[in-house]
């Protein structure tokens, strides 16, 4: 019997990103989620877009940890 093997790093991103455009979605819309994606400054992203800052690498969850406190998005939705 073989041991479950753990997921390789790039599926593990591909997860956390598919997430974290799924909770963008939920949260402002098709269209707006874009736009805030692409437009939006935000400044502990270090004055990135979440667009420049997912291809920068950074973490989905610190992305959308920043998002949420820049629109203030309510802690049960986070």
């Amino acid at each position: 019997m073989r041991a479950a093997q753990a997921p390789r790093a790039g599926n593990v991103a591909r997860v956390r990103q598919t997430e974290f455009w799924e909770r963008m979605r939920e949260q402002f819309g098709e269209a707006y989620a874009a736009s805030v994606a692409q437009d939006y400054v935000i400044g502990s992203l270090g004055s990135r877009t979440v667009n420049q800052a997912l291809a920068d690498g950074e973490d989905a969850k610190v992305v959308w940890r920043a998002v949420c406190d820049a629109f203030h998005i309510a802690e049960r939705q986070r």
